[in-house]
């Protein structure tokens, strides 16, 4: 069975919760193999197994000292070495442009942004907000497949993850962008909203300055936050919790929208949640479309006994 290369996504060793998703989805295509740049594999390789990884492709953290071309080289060079079936990733902004590149480099083609992919890698696609799906599939070569977070259930399976250390001989041509800074983005004690099991979004609705309804709430449930483009592009909130097709996809087992209408463009980010409660004092608002439940009310009046009502249950 052929190998299907995973790229890892993980931070100080801790495997996000994605490359669950895209290890279940290489299982269906072939034997999954993942990929993993920098430090920390030894204590992520645990997980890894954990969803069926059978080897664990182990390269330098040098590669992370340039801008996405050495790891792009990476996984084309494995790809080759390794007669790959596929090659995933997520569709990160970053991971995007690596699929990119790494599908130039094997004379194949790309498919990003896929939610869904079958055993002979016929991909789907939600596209149009999620009023069309669509179907692709590369027609030569070694297909580079950039999955959306939160598009498949993970789902485990003992694997080997036997280790193996690669090198490569960076290009002069990847050594062109060096990151000369990282800065650390403060997460706070709420879980990160692409992996949170329950997420609390608000939007214009909510009002400027009260989005402690929102948070409060979220604590209440060990949720994360989200907000919409609008509260976003007010400046309400920080853009890295905007969820929406412009933003970030969510698919937690419980989304709760507070004062958001429903646009078709916030709609993209967070239709796939299992549950989804929304209050808003317009009944006519798209989101009731889209709820299991929902409240017709001022989300000022209904969110706090919600809040307290949680509190005192706990």
């Amino acid at each position: 069975m052929a190998e299907v290369l995973v790229l890892v996504d993980h931070v100080d060793g801790e495997v996000k919760k994605v490359t669950t998703e895209l290890l279940t989805a290489a299982r269906r295509i072939g034997e999954p193999a993942a990929v993993w740049v920098g430090d920390g594999a030894e204590k992520g390789k645990a997980a890894l197994a954990e969803f069926g990884a059978e080897k664990v492709y182990v390269a330098p953290a040098e590669l992370n000292d340039y801008v996405v071309a050495p790891t792009a080289e990476l996984l084309a060079k494995l790809a080759q070495d390794q007669g790959a079936a596929a090659v995933l990733v997520s569709a990160t902004n970053s991971n995007k442009e690596i699929a990119g590149r790494a599908a130039v480099k094997l004379g194949s083609g790309v498919l990003t942004d896929v939610v869904d992919v079958t055993a002979d890698v016929v991909t789907e696609h939600s596209i149009f907000g999620g009023a069309t799906v669509t179907h692709g599939r590369v027609k030569a070569g070694v297909p580079v497949v950039a999955i959306r977070p939160n598009s498949v259930v993970p789902e485990a399976v003992s694997g080997a993850a036997a280790e193996e250390s690669v090198s490569l001989d960076i290009s002069d041509a990847a050594k062109g962008a060096k990151v000369v800074e990282r800065v650390v983005v403060e997460q706070g004690e709420r879980p990160e909203l692409t992996e949170a099991a329950v997420v609390v979004s608000g939007g214009r609705g909510v009002g400027e300055g009260r989005f402690g309804v929102v948070e409060e709430l979220a604590d209440s449930l060990g949720a994360a936050v989200g907000a919409s483009r609008a509260v976003v592009d007010s400046g309400w909130y920080p853009n890295q919790f905007q969820v929406g097709q412009t933003g970030k996809t969510v698919s937690p087992n419980l989304y709760v929208a507070l004062g958001i209408s429903g646009a078709i463009q916030h709609r993209a980010g967070m239709q796939t949640a299992k549950n989804i409660i929304a209050v808003n004092k317009d009944p006519e608002a798209p989101i009731f479309e889209l709820a299991d439940f929902g409240v017709v009310g001022d989300l000022h009046s209904v969110t706090p006994q919600l809040t307290e009502e949680i509190n005192k249950r706990k």
